[in-house]
């Protein structure tokens, strides 16, 4: 898996928007989340592979105290399904 697909890339930013508005680090909310404290960093990072998944989210709106709805559009976003096996 390289880079973010445009629904993924949406989530990573909704997170990171939240995340500055309560005025936490990346450090501390992956601290807070029970996790190595490089990882939310690397998630926001177009440098590194690493995404969230469901477990995270629901774990990130446990902490912010909001529905894990939040970090989603209001619309799907178009766009193929990446194939992560083979042909």
């Amino acid at each position: 898996m390289g880079k973010a697909s445009e629904i993924e890339q949406f989530v990573i930013d909704k997170v990171r928007e939240i995340r500055l508005l309560k005025n936490v680090s990346q450090k501390q909310l992956s601290v807070l989340m029970g996790l190595n404290g490089k990882f939310v960093g690397n998630v926001e990072s177009t440098k590194t592979p690493d995404k969230y998944n469901l477990n995270h989210l629901n774990k990130i709106a446990e902490i912010f105290e909001c529905s894990i709805k939040d970090f989603f559009p209001e619309k799907p976003i178009s766009g193929e399904i990446e194939r992560t096996y083979p042909k």
